[in-house]
């Protein structure tokens, strides 16, 4: 059971990342670290709503199973 639950989330891991990476906006790498000021207030709509609902679906799925982790 623990080894089903330690694959479980490390597949859930990647796939957060993964999920987390597909949302970046901007210029690259340069608004990573603090270029491209630009902040326009937009509403999510199509494929964008769906990574970021799936992000916090995969997120509390990994904290779900970290707790439960902690009790087996």
């Amino acid at each position: 059971m623990k080894l089903f639950l330690d694959i479980t989330q490390i597949v859930i891991a990647i796939l957060l990342v993964v999920s987390i990476l597909l949302q970046q906006k901007g210029d690259g790498l340069g608004s990573a670290f603090g270029g491209g000021g630009e902040n326009i207030a937009t509403t999510r709509r199509g494929a964008e709503k769906g990574v970021f609902t799936l992000s916090i679906i995969l997120s509390v799925l990994f904290i779900g199973l970290a707790v439960a982790r902690m009790f087996i």
